[in-house]
């Protein structure tokens, strides 16, 4: 399923490559307020950032596409009863830090209500690059490679420059290994751009 979605989206970004009426290329970089709904995890959001590159592809007057390429970071902590529930040996603290690091990669659908405003949504795919070898240790994965998210926000546009934020939250459900538990990343972000090219 995620292979199919992936190559759906991977054909539609080239057809609007090839029919863009703007090309442009930036970067940007900002801030993750992010947590784990599940058990075992504590009920708090954490920071974490996010740096990147970014195109806009132009659709007309009102539409662009905005595909981007992010290293992206999250941060939780275990609960107290993170062993209780996950079997796993404490190292002398029942918490834990825990922090993940996502090659996210949006495509967001974007609608400009005026010149310097503008909504988008669309998926986002992040693959899993760094894990936490002492909460992971053994095979236990408390994540899988890929994750499919849903994304929206606002952008407002002042030229080449741009301030966004958006809301994220998994479409697919993250398997804890060791019990029958779903654990999902939602969180917010926020995020300052600028176009190089």
């Amino acid at each position: 399923m995620k292979s199919k979605l992936s190559l759906l989206v991977l054909a539609l970004l080239a057809v609007s490559l090839t029919q863009a009426q703007g090309l442009h290329f930036g970067i940007k970089g900002g801030a993750n307020l992010t947590k784990v709904d599940g058990k075992a995890m504590t009920d708090e959001f954490n920071y974490g950032y996010q740096l990147g590159g970014f195109a806009e592809v132009g659709l007309g007057k009102k539409w662009f596409i905005q595909p981007e390429v992010m290293w992206t970071e999250y941060r939780t902590r275990t609960a107290d009863d993170f062993e209780d529930i996950i079997n796993f040996p404490a190292n002398g603290s029942n918490r834990q830090e825990v922090k993940l690091n996502y090659l996210a990669i949006p495509i967001t659908l974007n609608y400009r209500l005026l010149d310097w405003f503008s909504l988008h949504a669309g998926p986002q795919f992040g693959v899993l690059l760094n894990q936490d070898k002492n909460l992971l240790q053994n095979g236990r994965d408390a994540f899988n490679a890929g994750v499919v998210s849903l994304v929206g926000g606002a952008q407002l546009n002042f030229g080449g420059f741009h301030i966004t934020g958006r809301y994220f939250t998994n479409i697919n459900d993250i398997n804890s290994g060791d019990v029958n538990e779903a654990w999902k990343n939602k969180g917010f972000q926020v995020g300052v751009g600028i176009r190089i090219l």
